[in-house]
């Protein structure tokens, strides 16, 4: 179940129905992968939603992977886990969900993290900002020489982050992303399946490289 096109990382709310209705709405526009990413320390509510999540991604034959939390990603039975530079390290991930399970792990903008991410076993990296984030207004600038460049040396599913809006996606597709991280231009626009859709046929067009 590698990881392409759009890749939606879900919003913050505490009320289960409007999380669940709009993730469903971002699937039937064709997103192909959800992160759930709730920073609240309510360990009940990141439970129960991230369990509803993952029967709707089920229905829908699209992986649910959890930002950060092993426990809980290993609690609920996820398809896999997102790794950022504090969270715990691969190998440990690894060895708690199994060979099976997706792992994948923020680079920034460093191509020497992406590497040894993809020498420790990781089935993609991520990369970003490229572009001003709402949602991390302080991370670090990453440029599309980076995708390039990481096209050409590695071997895993790129996945690019950081302010990504319809205006701009393709830049990223042509630079070699094989899928777009995306919160607000999705969850934000007013229609959300538009919006996903819009996104999805950025992957049907022969790109660059």
């Amino acid at each position: 179940m590698p990881i392409s096109g759009l890749y939606a990382i879900t919003p913050q709310y505490a009320d289960v129905d409007v999380l669940l209705d709009q993730v469903r709405q971002a699937l039937e526009g064709g997103a192909q992968a959800v992160q759930y990413r709730d920073k609240s320390g309510d360990v009940a509510l990141r439970f129960e939603q991230a369990s509803e999540l993952l029967g709707l991604c089920r229905d829908f034959g699209v992986p649910l992977i959890v930002n950060d939390d092993l426990r809980l990603a290993d609690l609920i039975g996820a398809d896999g886990i997102h790794l950022g530079r504090d969270d715990v390290s691969l190998r440990e991930a690894r060895l708690v969900l199994g060979r099976d399970k997706i792992i994948g792990v923020s680079c920034y903008n460093d191509f020497s993290l992406a590497r040894t991410a993809q020498d420790g076993g990781a089935d993609y990296v991520a990369f970003g900002s490229f572009f001003a984030s709402p949602t991390k207004p302080q991370a670090v600038s990453a440029p599309l020489a980076l995708l390039h460049q990481a096209k050409r040396e590695l071997r895993v599913p790129l996945v690019a982050i950081g302010g990504i809006t319809l205006a701009n996606a393709s830049l990223l597709v042509e630079a070699g992303a094989d899928a777009l991280a995306v919160i607000s231009a999705v969850f934000d626009s007013g229609n959300i399946r538009t919006a996903a859709a819009e996104f999805a046929q950025l992957f049907s067009k022969p790109t660059l490289h």
